[in-house]
């Protein structure tokens, strides 16, 4: 019997693992199986960690996208930290775009967020050029009073290509979001949802300068993300309140057989008729 791909088990593993704790499983992966490690890092979405960029004082998202070794490319100054000398970049072109959609995305991430962290990075292609959008939001409360914490966060990746064409260019998008939420109640116990959901879309559409290609990512995303905050809302929070409420009632024993019973007399009452 032929041998599995050591990859392939890598991934066979992280899916069955709690997703809560992917960066840590890569991690010991990694630890176990050094040869994989630009193969999981490139592969495997995680919880996008924050950096500040030392020249412009701006936080910034770290992902495998903006690395070059163990270096990582501020978007905000272009540069790499720790510097490199020889580090990739993007082209005059391809930068003047990635500075708007920076700006673009750090208004769309205050309007819908409300807060957290956004970058944008581009790098070139041979017929176009791609780019990742990335968006984190953390969120932690706690209340004394009724002694219970709740903390969660919210990680989204949207990987693009836009292939130039003639007035038109034909985008691919593969848009992950990472969702980890955790509420703690010393009466209840805690309620840990955590889990991922990857989508992608492919689309042709008009452009007539560079702005048009911020225009068109931006409508792209907008749409991946409504349409996945809809499905986390019905397959994590509409299961996890079917489930709690098959466990769980609100209403007394009492009140239930009385519900049972009046039920039961109306059935009767129209089987008679």
């Amino acid at each position: 019997m032929a041998s599995q791909d050591p990859f392939d088990s890598a991934l066979d593993l992280l899916r069955r693992l709690n997703p809560k704790y992917t960066a840590n499983n890569v991690n010991a992966l990694i630890n176990l199986v050094p040869d994989l490690t630009e193969d999981l890092l490139s592969s495997v979405d995680q919880p996008l960690q924050v950096q500040r960029c030392k020249k412009t004082g701006r936080d910034y998202l770290l992902c495998d996208y903006n690395r070059d070794g163990d270096s990582y490319r501020s978007p905000w100054s272009n540069e790499f930290d720790p510097p490199l000398t020889d580090g990739t970049l993007p082209s005059e072109r391809v930068r003047g775009i990635e500075i708007a959609a920076n700006d673009a995305f750090d208004i769309y991430r205050e309007l819908y967020y409300e807060g957290g962290v956004s970058s944008v990075y581009f790098w070139n292609l041979d017929d176009g050029f791609a780019g990742v959008v990335l968006l984190k939001k953390c969120m932690y409360q706690s209340f004394v009073s009724s002694a219970n914490e709740s903390t969660g966060s919210w990680d989204s990746i949207h990987v693009f290509e836009a292939t130039d064409r003639a007035r038109i260019s034909h985008y691919k998008l593969t848009s992950t979001v990472i969702l980890n939420m955790i509420n703690g109640d010393e009466s209840l116990g805690e309620m840990d949802l955590s889990g991922n959901m990857t989508r992608q879309v492919e689309q042709d559409m008009p452009v007539g300068d560079d702005s048009s290609h911020i225009a068109n990512i931006g409508k792209l995303v907008e749409d991946m993300e409504l349409k996945m905050r809809n499905l986390l809302q019905e397959v994590y929070f509409g299961k996890a309140k079917d489930v709690v409420g098959d466990l769980r009632s609100i209403s007394s024993l009492t009140q239930q057989e009385k519900d049972r019973s009046m039920h039961q007399e109306m059935i009767s009452s129209m089987s008679k008729r």
